[in-house]
């Protein structure tokens, strides 16, 4: 699947921000709201297997906000087919 976004602003590759938006729906979550608190609270080591990367002023992972997450999922192709 293309990356929709441009790559000057990309912080968080696109798997990575896909595949916490899948855990937070596979977890319960139904809202984009919840998807955010769930990114938020989601375990360590699901976050270091992913690449989350460790934000360099403070003790802790570097998420993606809510408002990454809502603009990266409006902006997919949902039907979009890789070329054979």
């Amino acid at each position: 699947m293309p990356d929709p976004r441009d790559p000057r602003g990309v912080r968080h590759a696109l798997v990575a921000v896909l595949a916490l938006t899948a855990c937070a729906v596979l977890a319960g979550a139904t809202s984009l709201v919840a998807v955010s608190e769930w990114i938020a609270d989601a375990p360590p080591h699901i976050l270091e297997r992913l690449g989350i990367r460790l934000d360099p002023l403070f003790p802790k992972r570097f998420l993606p906000a809510e408002t990454t997450v809502r603009r990266l999922l409006a902006r997919i192709d949902g039907h979009h087919r890789p070329a054979p």
